[in-house]
């Protein structure tokens, strides 16, 4: 089992993961009848994107003797109406000064640009991803 999520009442809930025990609560945001009080579900959703993009970029630079730790990411995300869901999400991820080479810099978006997360978002949810090396 990948993970548990009980519904705690006033729009919110605690996922609990299967293998480790961490937890995660969500609460509905202010824009949708919510306290914005932790993530709502649409902004782990956005952020898994960034989390999933640094992962691969991660297992890309061990593979090839690179090192991008502090790599970080800044994510907004950009709600549309009818159906309410995610338009848009805009990443910009922060590259460590490691003097990385043009191949290794194209070699690390490539892996990040080709994350699971981002091959299971809707088509139509546009993505903007700046790197800043």
């Amino acid at each position: 089992m990948t993970s548990t999520v009980e519904y705690l009442g006033g729009l919110r809930t605690e996922a609990t993961h299967g293998l480790s025990g961490n937890k995660i609560v969500t609460d509905a945001p202010p824009d949708n009848q919510g306290l914005g009080e932790a993530f709502s579900p649409t902004d782990l959703c956005a952020t898994s994107l960034a989390c999933c993009m640094l992962t691969i970029m991660g297992i890309s630079a061990r593979n090839h003797g690179l090192d991008m730790t502090g790599a970080r990411a800044e994510v907004t995300k950009i709600m549309a109406a009818e159906p309410r869901r995610i338009g848009r999400i805009e990443l910009t991820i922060h590259m460590p000064p490691n003097g990385y080479t043009e191949t290794q810099k194209k070699i690390l978006e490539t892996a990040g640009r080709n994350c699971p997360v981002h091959f299971n978002l809707h088509e139509g949810l546009e993505e903007v991803v700046t790197f800043v090396w």
